[in-house]
C-alpha cells in the first residue's frame, strides 16, 4: 500500500542501541519526520463547536468583565444585616413603623436559620465529613485497582512483544546463517566454475597447438 511504513526493528531482541551516536541518529530522525510532516485532517473535526460560556452565570460573567476592566472588588455591603428606623420626617407614620418592624422580624428570621444550620452542622456535619471522605477512599482505591490492572495488561503486552521479537530474532537469525552458508557454498561453485573454465582454455589451447604441429 502506498505510504506504509513497514517496521523492521525488533528492539528487545537488536543490540548496539547503547552505543555512542546512535541515540542521537535517532532523536535526528524524528526531527527530520517532524519537520516534514504536515497534518492533512482535524482529529477533532467530529467533536462540536466547544461552548466556553456554557457555565457562566450572570455573576460570573460581570465578575469576567471587572477583572478585564481592572476594576477594584466591591466592599461586602452590610446593608441587608440593618435595622434602619423610619426617616426622621416620618417618624410618627405607623407604615413606616410597621415596615421597621418587619424588616427586623426577617433579619431576626434569618438570624435563627442561621443558627438552626450551625447546630444542624455540628450535629451532622461530621458524619458526613467521614462519609464523603470514605467515598472519596473508595473512589482512590477503584482508581489504584484499576491502575495496577492496567500496568498488568501493559507488561503482559510487553511480555508478548519481547516473547514475539526473541523468536522472531532466532529464526531472522537462523535465516542469516543459511544465507551464509548458501553465499559461501555459491562462491565455491562460482570458484570452481572459474577453475574448470580456466583448465578448459588450457586444455583447448594445448589441443590447438598439438593439431598445429601434426
Amino acid at each position: 500500500m502506498a505510504g506504509e511504513v513497514v517496521v523492521d526493528a525488533l528492539p528487545y531482541y537488536d543490540q548496539g542501541y547503547d552505543e555512542t551516536g546512535v541515540r542521537e541518529a535517532a532523536l535526528a530522525l524524528v526531527e527530520e519526520e517532524t519537520r516534514r510532516y504536515r497534518p492533512t485532517k482535524n482529529y477533532l473535526e467530529y467533536l462540536p463547536a466547544p461552548n466556553y460560556n456554557a457555565f457562566e452565570t450572570e455573576m460570573i460573567k460581570a465578575e469576567f468583565e471587572r477583572l478585564q476592566a481592572r476594576l477594584p472588588m466591591d466592599m461586602l455591603s452590610m446593608k441587608r444585616y440593618e435595622l434602619p428606623a423610619p426617616p426622621a420626617g416620618k417618624m410618627t407614620d405607623v407604615a413606616s413603623w410597621m415596615e421597621s418592624v418587619e424588616n427586623s422580624q426577617a433579619q431576626l428570621e434569618h438570624q435563627a436559620l442561621r443558627i438552626l444550620n450551625l447546630e444542624l452542622i455540628s450535629e451532622y456535619g461530621a458524619n458526613a465529613w467521614k462519609t464523603y471522605n470514605d467515598t472519596l477512599v473508595k473512589m482512590v482505591e477503584q482508581c489504584q485497582k484499576q491502575l495496577q490492572e492496567l500496568k498488568k495488561k501493559i507488561q503482559e503486552i510487553n511480555w508478548q512483544r519481547k516473547n514475539e521479537q526473541t523468536q522472531a530474532g532466532g529464526q531472522l537469525k537462523e535465516l542469516e546463517a543459511k544465507w551464509v552458508g548458501l553465499v559461501s557454498k555459491n562462491y565455491e561453485i562460482e570458484r570452481a566454475c572459474v577453475e574448470l573454465e580456466r583448465e578448459l582454455a588450457e586444455y583447448e589451447q594445448k589441443n590447438k597447438a598439438r593439431q598445429g604441429k601434426r
